[in-house]
């Protein structure tokens, strides 16, 4: 797979994780390149909140991928501390590297090593693909989800 380094995402990774964000058919439609202001505000407040893991995975000086880790303390489940990851993209010119499956792997052990006992995540409905892919790490389509854009 050559040298790949995961690691927070810094301000200047932000056109490049942008463009990953807006390279599919839902993304297109949501994403945009033309002002990053919006995205520098967000990728402020997430640097400054210690539960919040922006990362990149980089290889030769390249952005190849990214995804957000949050960490959120809970009370359900006696207490438990969970992980959810959003916002996975794997560059065009990586799908099938297996950088996904490092990436996941990544952050299920950065879950586990923040001390938490359940990682989740969301994936849209129409990513088939995808929920074969996360199935295949071992992660179950236990719930059903619902959201309500504000």
């Amino acid at each position: 797979m050559g040298d790949l380094e995961i690691r927070p995402a810094v301000a200047d990774d932000i056109p490049a994780i942008v463009a990953m964000l807006a390279d599919d058919p839902l993304g297109s439609q949501r994403e945009s390149l033309d002002d990053l202001t919006p995205y520098l505000a967000a990728y402020t407040r997430l640097a400054e909140d210690p539960n919040q893991n922006l990362v990149v995975a980089v290889r030769e000086g390249r952005v190849v991928g990214t995804l957000q880790l949050t960490i959120i303390p809970g009370l359900s489940r006696k207490g438990a501390t969970r992980s959810i990851i959003e916002g996975v993209r794997v560059h065009a010119d990586e799908r099938g590297s297996g950088l996904g499956t490092r990436f996941i792997e990544w952050a299920v052990e950065e879950s586990r090593r923040q001390g938490c006992q359940l990682v989740q995540l969301t994936s849209d409905a129409s990513r088939t693909d995808a929920h074969r892919f996360y199935e295949r790490l071992g992660f179950e389509a236990s719930h059903v989800g619902f959201k309500r854009q504000l």
